[in-house]
C-alpha cells in the first residue's frame, strides 16, 4: 500500500472529525481563483484562500480547522456565506505565496500604469492613500513579506536608472524587488507618511518610527530613517520584534559555562558589564534578556538608549533627545539621582559618557552597555584610549562579551563534508577533537523551502572575558590588547575563534560561516 504523507494524513483526519471536503490543491485549476478575493491579510494572518465563487457562497481553503472561526470575518467583510474546505498544509503554503508573489507583480503593473497616465508632477504634499493607492498597496507587501520572511531590515535604495528593494536577513543583504526608478520618491513619501515625517524635507536626514499591529496578542515596531542620496533618498527600515527581547537565557546560545558565567556577574550588586560587537551582533538582546532576569520589585532599573527599541514593563527607560539636549551623559547624571539600582547605557560612545558610567559602576551600581571593538580585550584598551584613567578601569570594569551572530545551517538540507585532517588542525580544532571525531556540514547551495540558500536562523558566538586580578594588573601597567590576551588564555579565556569552532562541531553552522564573522 503506497505511505501516506503526514500532512495528508492530518488532513483526512480533521476532514473526518469535523465533516469538511477535503481537497488536493495540486489538482485544482488556479484559474479559477477570483481575484477580488485575494487578501493579504487573509491569507497571512487566517492561513485561508478563496478557492471559488458561487453565488451567494464562497468555497474557503483552510488547513487548520481553528481557522473556522476566522470566517465570520471574512462573511461580515463579503456579506456572503462561506463553505470551508480542507486542504494539505504544505500546500496552501505553497498556494499562498504563489497568489502573493502575482499579487506584487500586478501592484508594479498597476503603478506603472498609474505613472504613465500622470502627464503632470505630482505635488507631494498632498499625496494621500487614495491618490497613490497602488503605491500603498506595494509598500503594505514589501512590509509584510519582510515579517514573514524574518527580516531583520529593509533598504530602499534609489540609482540613476534603477530602483532597489534589499532585505536583511540572518546577517546578509539580498535583493527583494526592483519596482520602476521613476516611482523612487512616491515609494519615500509613502514609508514617510507611515512615520509621520515631514514628507516635504528632502534634503536632510530624518529618523522616525511606527508601529504594524498583525494580531492583538503581537504588534512589531520599525525604526526608519532616510538620509538624501545623488538620485533620491535612501531609506532603511530596522523591524524590531518586542518577543526577542524576552529571550531566556538558554535560547540566548551561551554554553554551560559561559551561561553561568554571564549570569554570576549581572546579578552583583556593583560593577560594569559591557557587550562589544558590530551592528546586528545581537548586542541588544544580550542587554534586554540580562534586565529580564535582574527585573524584580526589589529592584529600580533605569536604561538611556537612542532609540528605544523594545518597550519592558518595569523598567524605566530613557529615549535620547539630542534637539532637547538630552544626551547619555545628561540622562545618567539624572538617573544617579534618581536612587538606581541597575543602569543600562544603549552605547558608550565618548569620554563624558564613559567617565559617567564608570562613576556609576565605582559607587555601588550595577551597569550594562556596548561598545563598538572587534574582541573582548580590545573593549579594555578603547576605554584607555578614550581617556579614562587605568585604576579606574581596572577597578570598575566586572565582565565583557564579546559576540557575533553566525547563520544557522537548515536542519533539513545540511549536507556532510569531508575536510582533511591537516586542514582541520590548520583552521584551530585540536588533535584531541580529531581524535573523538565529530562531523562537519555545510549548507545546501539552493537551499530548500525550509531556508534561505542552506540556513535558516541565527546562533550566538561569545567570548566571555573576566577582569580578574591579573589582567587588572596588566591594565594598570600598561599593556595592551594582546597582553590581556596572553593572561586571559591562561586563566581559560575561550575566544570567538574557538567558541565558533565548538558551533561548527555541534553541527550548528558551516566553517565558512564561522571564517566570514571570526
Amino acid at each position: 500500500m503506497e505511505t501516506i504523507s503526514s500532512s495528508l494524513a492530518a488532513a483526512i483526519a480533521a476532514s473526518e472529525r469535523f465533516g469538511l471536503p477535503l481537497i488536493d490543491l495540486h489538482a485544482y485549476d488556479l484559474a479559477r481563483i477570483p481575484i477580488d478575493f485575494i487578501d493579504e491579510k487573509l491569507m497571512r494572518q487566517h492561513r485561508m484562500v478563496v478557492l471559488h465563487r458561487r453565488g451567494e457562497r464562497l468555497d474557503v481553503a483552510i488547513a487548520d480547522p481553528a481557522s473556522l472561526a476566522a470566517l465570520n470575518e471574512l462573511k461580515f467583510k463579503t456579506g456572503l456565506n462561506t463553505q470551508p474546505i480542507l486542504v494539505e498544509d504544505h500546500k496552501l503554503t505553497a498556494l499562498i505565496e504563489k497568489l502573493l508573489s502575482h499579487h506584487a507583480r500586478s501592484a508594479l503593473s498597476a503603478l506603472e500604469a498609474h505613472l504613465e497616465e500622470s502627464e503632470y508632477a505630482i505635488d507631494q504634499s498632498r499625496l494621500t492613500d487614495d491618490d497613490d493607492a497602488p503605491i500603498v498597496r506595494f509598500v503594505n507587501k514589501i512590509l509584510l513579506d519582510a515579517i514573514h520572511n524574518n527580516v531583520s531590515d529593509i533598504h530602499f535604495e534609489p540609482f540613476e536608472t534603477s530602483y532597489r528593494i534589499r532585505y536583511r536577513r540572518d546577517g546578509i543583504l539580498y535583493e527583494a524587488a526592483r519596482p520602476p526608478q521613476a516611482l523612487s520618491p512616491r515609494i519615500s513619501a509613502r514609508l514617510k507618511v507611515i512615520a509621520q515625517l515631514d514628507i516635504a524635507e528632502r534634503r536632510l536626514p530624518q529618523d522616525g518610527h511606527f508601529k504594524m499591529a498583525l494580531s492583538p496578542e503581537r504588534s512589531l515596531d520599525f525604526r526608519i530613517n532616510t538620509c538624501p542620496t545623488i538620485s533620491g533618498e535612501k531609506v532603511v527600515i530596522r523591524v524590531l520584534d518586542p518577543a526577542s527581547a524576552h529571550l531566556g537565557i538558554a535560547q540566548l546560545g551561551l554554553e554551560e559555562k559561559q551561561q553561568q558565567l554571564f549570569l554570576d556577574y549581572i546579578q552583583k550588586p556593583q560593577g560594569m558589564v559591557l557587550v562589544t560587537g558590530p551592528t546586528g551582533s545581537g548586542k541588544t538582546v544580550s542587554l534586554y534578556t540580562a534586565l529580564g532576569i535582574l527585573n524584580t520589585e526589589e529592584v529600580n532599573i533605569s536604561t538611556i538608549e537612542d532609540p528605544v527599541e523594545i518597550n519592558v514593563a518595569g523598567i524605566n527607560q530613557v529615549h535620547v533627545n539630542l534637539k532637547a539636549g538630552l544626551d547619555f551623559a545628561t540622562a545618567l547624571r539624572a538617573f544617579l539621582r534618581q536612587d538606581p539600582d541597575i543602569i543600562m547605557v544603549g552605547e558608550i560612545r565618548d569620554l563624558e559618557t564613559a567617565e559617567i558610567a564608570v562613576k556609576a559602576a565605582l559607587t555601588g551600581h550595577m551597569v550594562l552597555s556596548t561598545l563598538h571593538t572587534n574582541s573582548a580585550a580590545e573593549t579594555l584598551t578603547r576605554l584607555l584610549n578614550m581617556g579614562i584613567p587605568a585604576f579606574n578601569v581596572a577597578t570598575s570594569v566586572s565582565l565583557i562579551v564579546a559576540q557575533r551572530l553566525a547563520r544557522r545551517l537548515c536542519n533539513e538540507c545540511k549536507q556532510i563534508i569531508d575536510i582533511p585532517e591537516k586542514s582541520l588542525l590548520e583552521m584551530g580544532f585540536n588533535e584531541d577533537e580529531l581524535r573523538h571525531g565529530f562531523t562537519l556540514f555545510s549548507p545546501h547551495s539552493a537551499g530548500c523551502r525550509h531556508c534561505h540558500f542552506g540556513y535558516s536562523g541565527r546562533v550566538g558566538v561569545y567570548e566571555l572575558l573576566p577582569v580578574s586580578n591579573a589582567i587588572a594588573e596588566v591594565i594598570m601597567t600598561g599593556g595592551n590588547s594582546l597582553d590581556i590576551v596572553q593572561v586571559a588564555l591562561t586563566e581559560g579565556l575561550q575566544t570567538l575563534r574557538r567558541s565558533g569552532l565548538n558551533r561548527v562541531r555541534e553541527g550548528l553552522t558551516s566553517l565558512e560561516e564561522i571564517n566570514r564573522i571570526t
